[in-house]
């Protein structure tokens, strides 16, 4: 039986774990190069490559929340200090997309032409590159696994806290598939400015849940010094 306690549980970690993906993700600007560099090609093709893009960023971001930091444990990091580290790498990847979003806007553009380099098979098109590293590469790997550390000490509450989290990824997997389905009707709203406008404001978003996650690995470390 779910009580009131692992409801909330559920919901925090809903509540931090979509606007962390979705920051990190920016589908929106994802969906206008994805645009750019599937321009010449069918509309079918578009959306098969739309739809098969979200399905593989839901299986690496469920993985790399459910899975990620009970790996980095097992090599005998602290949970704690996870959270220190993940929260400062996400912390520092806001704070440069932040800064410099047209730097990766560039990076990621560069990625996905290569898709259609030479000839291939869409499938494997759609992980490689457009689903890693262009959708969700490293950093959102990154940010997931630390989005794993936030987990409770509660075992009774384990199965809900990631239940929500894995809530927030297949929400964040329909935004790619939307946005990248409509992409050529987005680019048109948006544009360069509008683009950059709402990279900058999921960057300040994440950057705050940068910072938040790595005090709450902070606090108990010093309360901990302090006695």
């Amino acid at each position: 039986m779910v009580n009131g306690t692992n409801v909330t549980v559920g919901l925090h970690a809903l509540l931090l774990g979509f606007p962390a993906l979705f920051s990190i993700v920016n589908p929106l600007a994802g969906a206008i190069i994805f645009n750019e560099v599937t321009a010449g090609h069918p509309h079918q093709m578009r959306l098969a490559l739309a739809r098969r893009v979200a399905f593989n960023s839901t299986i690496v971001m469920i993985v790399s929340l459910w899975g990620g930091s009970y790996i980095l444990n097992f090599f005998g990091i602290s949970l704690n200090a996870l959270r220190l580290a993940g929260g400062f790498v996400v912390a520092a990847r806001a704070y440069q997309m932040l800064i410099t979003p047209e730097t990766l806007e560039e990076r990621k553009q560069i990625q996905a032409e290569t898709a259609f380099d030479t000839p291939g098979d869409l499938s494997a098109i759609a992980f490689f590159p457009l689903t890693l590293p262009f959708t969700t590469g490293p950093g959102t790997i990154a940010v997931a696994i630390t989005l794993g550390t936030e987990r409770p000490l509660d075992h009774g509450a384990l199965a809900i806290f990631f239940t929500g989290l894995s809530v927030a990824a297949i929400g964040v997997a329909g935004t790619i598939w939307i946005t990248y389905a409509l992409s050529d009707r987005i680019g048109a709203v948006l544009g360069l400015s509008g683009r950059r406008v709402v990279a900058r404001i999921a960057a300040f978003l994440l950057l705050g849940i940068g910072v938040q996650i790595m005090l709450s690995g902070a606090i108990p470390v010093l309360h901990q010094a302090l006695r």
